[in-house]
């Protein structure tokens, strides 16, 4: 019975997901998002369903982009949401993914480089250091470390830069310094709105600062 009633509250979510073809404006867009992003990313408990979910976000994410296409936060949520989905599905099949986000970000740096705090140098350093290295994709811990150096320059006290630089670091062996980085982003301000993502990343950056601690005994 519990699996029907989660059957049945996952096909309701998914439901709400149909591609939006207009919206009132480039905010309305990026906030919806935000939103559906972190309901999928943090609420729906299945791999498949989340793949059948980020697939119908990122055609919401395409439509907002036709309306607005020099606008620099559209191009950088489509990225984030196809990271994402990379991530989910985890293997070479993601790695097209992967290719069309970095392409993605570019492009909206050279629109608006400190468009939604720069996330676009942190999403980039986040694929930089994920991506498996060359001949496979395209991954380059150099490069990650100078995204990062520009993210945190735009926003040195940001949730999101400070997480994934200090799991970078982490990744790297440096866990004094990945446990000063985890820190400060667990003191990042709350942000209006993101209030799930914002838990959902606490979460995430606790159990990497558990795993630091561990290292550091």
């Amino acid at each position: 019975m519990k699996k029907i009633t989660q059957a049945i509250v996952i096909f309701a979510f998914l439901i709400t997901l149909k591609p939006l073809t207009q919206a009132e404006s480039v905010q309305d867009s990026v906030s919806h998002l935000q939103k559906q992003w972190a309901q999928i990313n943090y609420q729906v408990p299945t791999k498949a369903e989340k793949i059948k979910a980020f697939r119908i976000l990122e055609e919401s994410a395409q439509s907002f982009i036709d309306e607005h296409p020099t606008r620099a936060e559209l191009k950088i949520w489509k990225a984030i949401i196809l990271s994402t989905d990379a991530g989910v599905v985890n293997g070479l099949s993601s790695l097209g993914m992967l290719t069309q986000a970095k392409k993605l970000l570019l492009e909206s740096i050279e629109v608006d480089a400190n468009a939604l705090s720069g996330s676009a140098y942190t999403s980039l350093a986040s694929l930089y250091y994920q991506a498996p290295r060359w001949p496979v994709s395209f991954g380059n811990k150099k490069k990650a470390q100078n995204y990062f150096s520009k993210a945190l320059q735009i926003n040195p006290m940001g949730i999101d830069p400070n997480y994934f630089y200090g799991d970078f670091l982490y990744q790297k062996k440096d866990y004094a310094e990945s446990q000063v980085y985890l820190k400060k982003a667990l003191l990042a301000k709350p942000r209006l709105g993101r209030e799930l993502a914002d838990e959902g990343r606490r979460q995430e950056i606790r159990a990497v600062l558990a795993k630091v601690s561990d290292k550091l005994k």
